[in-house]
């Protein structure tokens, strides 16, 4: 009895020390690394970015890319991006298509699990993802932390994003997001 109650104590014991780090729970340096940019973020009064978005396929090949700028103010924001723009007041959204000349007009959904401009660069992380810390990466020739996130909840489209933190401006420079379909899609601040 004494042997199956230690083996079952060691079998135990190994593995919650073989669970990888931030399985299950989040990692206290991620959080802390995350909430300093979104602190950050929180104490501008607008926001001016310049953008990249490259979509790759499952085998690395880039399917294509555009390049934009993002203007936020409160809840309000407007995206200029290759052919589009989005213009939001908080309450409605209007997506101009320069193609076809087309508006189309939709109410915001203010669910918590819709990501807005404004909530990709708060808090968002805290109640809809698992987060850790990997090893840094180099990104536009400079070392970023490099933050894992995955959705709590497995019915999204997507399995993972990685995000790069450049810890000395305490600013997202980078995030690539993982499709179960296995498109990548990067998106960096110029």
């Amino acid at each position: 009895m004494k042997n199956l109650l230690f083996s079952i104590l060691l079998l135990s014991t190994i593995s919650a020390f073989a669970q990888p780090k931030g399985m299950g729970k989040n990692d206290a340096a991620a959080k802390k690394i995350l909430d300093a940019v979104s602190a950050k973020f929180k104490s501008f009064k607008s926001v001016t970015a310049k953008f990249n978005l490259k979509i790759e396929n499952s085998a690395g090949k880039v399917q294509g890319s555009k390049s934009g700028v993002v203007n936020l103010k409160g809840t309000k924001y407007r995206i200029n991006v290759t052919g589009q723009e989005i213009f939001s007041d908080g309450n409605t959204t209007w997506t101009y298509d320069k193609a076809s000349n087309e508006v189309q007009i939709n109410k915001v959904d203010r669910s918590a699990t819709t990501i807005t401009p404004q909530r990709m660069f708060t808090n968002f992380y805290d109640k809809d993802f698992l987060y850790k810390t990997n090893p840094d990466v180099k990104v536009g020739g400079k070392m970023m932390q490099e933050i894992e996130l995955t959705p709590l909840d497995k019915s999204k489209t997507f399995f993972k994003v990685l995000v790069a933190v450049d810890k000395a401006t305490q600013t997202i420079r980078q995030t690539k997001i993982f499709e179960k379909n296995g498109n990548r899609y990067t998106y960096s601040v110029a």
